[in-house]
């Protein structure tokens, strides 16, 4: 149980000052492979899902297809008859669908009866309250797809029941949760993935490679872009929908009025719950970044910025940014909102990943020798997570990388809001001699929820 004053950030308060039995198919035979161990050929990996809006439904169908695991609770805050809104609507494949718990639910078992091909398929729990999921002895993962704000409180209460976690990006709302999670992930000798799912890309590794082997010479620059933040007029309060718990959606933020445009896929540019694009596409850049630059573990010791805000409306996140990290040996990061790119300089020739560049050409076609540095391969994140479960090894993202990555968003955001230089010390994870920063490493919760 952590005691915390109210450190609370919102830019604006910042800145005035602070059907037969034959018919149905049960599941008897799956056992969780904590029963017999992990290695046991039987077994499934036993899985409930929290957080089933668009990308929540995707994670949950590709551990549906996944012959090693078996989904057997979900639970979201919605019951039913939510659609996803947002601009990647379409690519979960969820645009215009009816969403929630229920429909969940009955995805789960509608895929598990047509694979067993048995008229019905009873097996599935659907919850309003992770926390009865969580209790469950008999279910060994847990996959976080929630609003940001909900990341840590959720994969804390799941490590702390002896759970393993995938949890969706960027890992925490805030650095003091980050580590929080990080070090009990450890203590209770858990497994986590980070779902920067970019770390299972082939080409994203080889780049890394090439650069790790010094293929450009020594790196100097790192120059990173992402699409900007968008900015939403104020908006009138509304009647919460039916079948939408409202208020544990909100959970630990500030009560707020209910409105469309504050929940689901918006959430994401209001500081209560999320850091803007900063946080939501600009931690796979910098994840990428910090795997190329053999940072994983660490991250800068300078940071600078500025950024611009919407002056009143809803959200409240940067629309446009430019930061400047700097690492201890020298590399400067240039992370700015723009085109979506990422490209590496060093004193002998650069290599970028969109479009896929290189000077010399030759990189593109080079071979990492056998005696050089070859970086962890993961060509499929979720079963590298499954791998990695019954191996008790760490997986690709593991909670140290996630959290360190979700640090460097979290340093910029800071930065854009003091509007002035930062030291900061990745050892200690404070800012040095500057109380009023470290004051943003973690916000206050509302009562009841606590870590």
């Amino acid at each position: 149980m952590m005691t915390t004053v109210d450190t609370k950030i919102t830019r604006r308060g910042f800145l005035r000052g602070g059907a037969s039995a034959l018919a149905i198919c049960t599941m008897p035979s799956i056992v969780p492979c904590s029963v017999f161990g992990s290695n046991a050929p039987s077994n499934r990996i036993t899985v409930g899902c929290v957080g089933l809006g668009g990308m929540g439904m995707g994670n949950l169908r590709g551990f549906l297809n996944k012959e090693d695991t078996q989904i057997v609770a979900v639970c979201d805050v919605v019951t039913s008859g939510r659609t996803e809104y947002g601009p990647n609507a379409n690519g979960y494949g969820n645009k215009g669908k009816d969403l929630g718990r229920e429909p969940a639910r009955q995805t789960v078992e509608q895929y598990y009866a047509t694979r067993s091909r048995s008229a019905r398929f009873q097996g599935c729990q659907g919850y309003n309250d992770f926390r009865e999921l969580v209790a469950r002895t008999d279910i060994d993962a847990v996959v976080v797809t929630t609003p940001d704000h909900w990341h840590v409180p959720i994969a804390l209460a799941a490590v702390r029941a002896g759970k393993d976690i995938y949890c969706e990006k960027p890992l925490s709302l805030t650095i003091r949760e980050g580590r929080i999670l990080a070090d009990a992930v450890r203590r209770y000798g858990r497994i986590l993935q980070t779902g920067t799912q970019h770390r299972s890309n082939s080409r994203r590794r080889f780049i890394c490679e090439l650069i790790r082997n010094g293929r450009i010479g020594k790196l100097r620059t790192i120059k990173c872009s992402i699409g900007g933040g968008p900015s939403c007029e104020p908006q009138s309060a509304m009647s919460v929908p039916k079948g939408f718990d409202y208020d544990m959606w909100l959970g630990q933020a500030p009560h707020a009025p209910y409105t469309e445009k504050r929940c689901h896929y918006y959430f994401r540019f209001i500081w209560d719950y999320a850091g803007g694009q900063v946080t939501n596409n600009g931690v796979h850049a910098l994840d990428f970044v910090q795997w190329a630059n053999g940072t994983d573990l660490t991250g800068p010791v300078e940071i600078e910025g500025c950024g611009e805000f919407p002056k009143d409306g809803l959200f409240d996140t940067p629309t446009s940014w430019n930061i400047e990290y700097t690492y201890a040996d020298g590399v400067k990061l240039l992370f700015s909102s723009g085109k979506d790119g990422v490209r590496f300089e060093g004193t002998e020739g650069w290599i970028q990943s969109s479009p896929f560049d290189a000077h010399p050409k030759s990189l593109l076609t080079s071979v990492i020798g056998p005696d050089e540095v070859h970086l962890y391969k993961s060509n499929d994140h979720k079963q590298d997570f499954l791998d990695c479960i019954r191996l008790r090894t760490d997986p690709i993202a593991q909670v140290e990388i996630g959290h360190r990555s979700a640090s460097i968003c979290h340093l910029g955001n800071i930065a854009m809001l003091t509007g002035r230089k930062l030291r900061w010390d990745p050892g200690q994870e404070s800012f040095v001699n500057d109380p009023e920063a470290n004051r943003m490493l973690f916000r206050s919760m509302r009562s009841p929820w606590r870590l």
